[in-house]
């Protein structure tokens, strides 16, 4: 009876991907089971099982390193596909290779273990029990967060620094200027990291090649003599100003017309020029990456704060 109910609870806490209740469940199951031996408690209980590999994975995310190790080892199709798969059960090195064979890849399985299962399991993804392979509860978590999206992720540089996800994040709360961006990874890099970004369609600036905008002044235009043009021209400028290739085609006019007018205004004081400063957004593959990285980055840090707890419940439990 104890076993069933201790297996039921694995399976409900497998299926709650919700750390804070998970821990909830598991401290409340360990304070309540009474088993026969410790021995029993380490060979059969799934429940020990999974507070042990929380226990584990809290170690691993102290790695100040470690975001940087996980977005660098998901920059992989064949390591997400061993990920999906694993997350699905459990999963030998000889059928991970049938299964990437299906899928047109053809690796020994010295690769498989050393190029994609061995990573997975150093950023806390995958474990290896009785030489199978399976998601922990973290992997399995993560793979139903960027299921949907696994390919968009390698779109960033493989073994980067993760300064292209650190611009995506912070352009996700809208565009930032070549200064504002500089602020936020080196100097040095800046120039190139936002031309990978263009590159790979993450991010784009303002269509107007030109970043002159014009602006109304504050002298009144019924004191001054204009021309239709001019008037028609001056009552098509915004409050928040506007580049001269919109100014036309807002009024109609041709380029050449609109600058020409515009210089008479600007000659009467009813207008003035301002060089507004290029500004970097992202598109619309740049936003969904963005988001799926903002998740990410929440799952980490609240699996960190939960795991912590049985970290320290664990401490608490050796020091009596």
């Amino acid at each position: 009876m104890k076993a069933q109910n201790l297996l039921a609870t694995s399976r409900s806490v497998e299926r709650n991907r919700d750390f804070p209740a998970m821990l909830r469940i598991l401290d409340k199951k360990c304070r309540t089971c009474t088993p026969l031996t410790p021995l029993e408690c380490i060979s059969r209980c799934k429940t020990w099982k999974l507070k042990n590999e929380l226990r584990r994975l809290h170690k691993t995310m102290e790695n100040p390193d470690f975001m940087k190790d996980l977005m660098n080892t998901l920059k992989s199709d064949t390591r997400l596909q061993i990920l999906m798969a694993i997350a699905k059960g459990h999963y030998s090195i000889r059928k991970l290779q049938q299964e990437l064979k299906k899928a047109g890849h053809s690796y020994s399985q010295d690769t498989i273990a050393k190029e994609y299962l061995h990573p997975l399991m150093e950023v806390g993804l995958a474990v290896e029990a009785q030489d199978r392979y399976y998601a922990t509860t973290f992997g399995s978590s993560l793979t139903k967060l960027i299921e949907s999206s696994a390919n968009i992720v390698n779109l960033l540089p493989a073994h980067s620094e993760c300064h292209e996800e650190t611009v995506l994040k912070a352009l996700l709360s809208g565009p930032k200027t070549f200064e504002d961006i500089n602020g936020l990874v080196s100097q040095k890099l800046v120039s190139r990291i936002l031309r990978r970004l263009k590159k790979v369609g993450l991010a784009e600036t303002p269509r107007e090649r030109a970043y002159i905008f014009f602006f109304r002044s504050k002298r009144d235009l019924a004191k001054e003599t204009v021309s239709s043009i001019e008037s028609k021209v001056y009552n098509g400028i915004p409050a928040e100003g506007i580049s001269v290739q919109k100014l036309a085609e807002k009024t109609g006019f041709t380029t050449r017309t609109t600058y020409k007018h515009m210089r008479r205004l600007k000659g009467k004081k009813l207008a003035f020029t301002r060089k507004m400063p290029k500004t970097y957004c992202l598109t619309a593959t740049g936003k969904k990456l963005a988001l799926l990285l903002d998740e990410l980055y929440t799952l980490v840090e609240e699996t960190l704060i939960s795991t912590e707890q049985v970290f320290k419940c664990n401490e608490a439990e050796r020091a009596e």
